[in-house]
């Protein structure tokens, strides 16, 4: 693993978290996305060589819906960023981690990514991010 690439907090309200963000870093996000197939709009705010993900729910049956309802609002993962995300969703395989994703598949900003389940990381949901090359 290369650094921490991302945390990604869980929101009820994008736009007001946005703005409470955007107060508190000092500086405003830089990126909007929606991921469909997540059902999630997120934000992204810099800090140095590290990143903020605000997610909010686009319905109900959403994970960070769930996430919320269960939980409430606040850090929902940890990111890390990878150079070779198959070699290291194998070695992590081997090592008795539990993958929630048999392949990556795409994820917001650019990024091939494969989450860890929260039972075998201690509970805290962990994500593989790779850059997409073009």
């Amino acid at each position: 693993m290369l650094k921490i690439e991302h945390i990604g907090i869980a929101v009820k309200n994008i736009e007001q978290s946005n703005e409470l963000f955007g107060k508190l870093l000092g500086a405003a996000h830089y990126k909007m996305e929606e991921v469909a197939s997540e059902s999630v709009k997120t934000s992204f705010f810099k800090i140095g060589e590290s990143k903020i993900e605000l997610l909010e729910a686009t319905n109900d049956t959403s994970p960070i819906a769930k996430f919320i309802e269960k939980k409430g609002e606040g850090i929902h993962h940890i990111a890390y960023d990878v150079s070779d995300i198959l070699s290291e969703m194998n070695r992590l395989k081997n090592e008795g981690f539990i993958l929630l994703n048999a392949t990556p598949k795409k994820g917001a900003d650019n990024k091939l990514v494969c989450f860890l389940h929260p039972k075998s990381t201690n509970g805290v949901l962990v994500e593989l991010c790779q850059e997409i090359k073009d």
